[in-house]
């Protein structure tokens, strides 16, 4: 038994249909604020502001002020999550959750939450203290200058 293959009158009219679709999802997609990058977001590089410094020196991440005691705060585009221990210590951790990738969105109560799945991690060491999560979220480097939060 032989198999016809299909007329033009089927192929053509799907052909137009998933261009169209994909031109439109492109579209949609394009012009969407998740494709904008983040430059409100401390530790942009967004060209701008002059100022002194050494040729090529990181911008700072934020303030050390702007992270409170015991607790944290996330920098979305860097990220970054940074916490300040009541020592005033700051230490950076990843805000990808080490259980399935989704952003970490809050920190309160010396914890460092995901969303998704319920993990939260100890602000101090990034240990994992609640939820499915077994792994510590990774550091990331940071270094204080002058009242300023670098990558180091």
């Amino acid at each position: 038994m032989t198999q016809e293959a299909p007329s033009r009158r089927l192929v053509v009219p799907g052909i137009v249909v998933t261009v169209a679709g994909g031109a439109a999802g492109y579209a949609v997609a394009h012009s969407s604020d998740a494709a904008k990058p983040d430059d409100t977001a401390a530790g942009s590089t967004a060209a701008g502001g002059g100022g002194g410094g050494a040729g090529g020196a990181a911008a700072p991440l934020a303030k050390v002020d702007d992270v409170p005691a015991d607790g944290g705060v996330i920098l979305a585009g860097a990220g970054v999550v940074l916490t300040r221990d009541a020592t005033g210590t700051v230490q950076g951790f990843s805000t990808v959750c080490t259980h399935q990738g989704c952003k970490v969105s809050s920190v309160a109560n010396g914890r460092i939450s995901c969303p998704c799945h319920g993990s939260a991690f100890d602000t101090r060491t990034g240990e994992p203290v609640a939820g499915p999560a077994k792994t510590p979220l990774p550091p990331v480097p940071v270094t204080v200058r002058g009242g300023d939060v670098f990558p180091a």
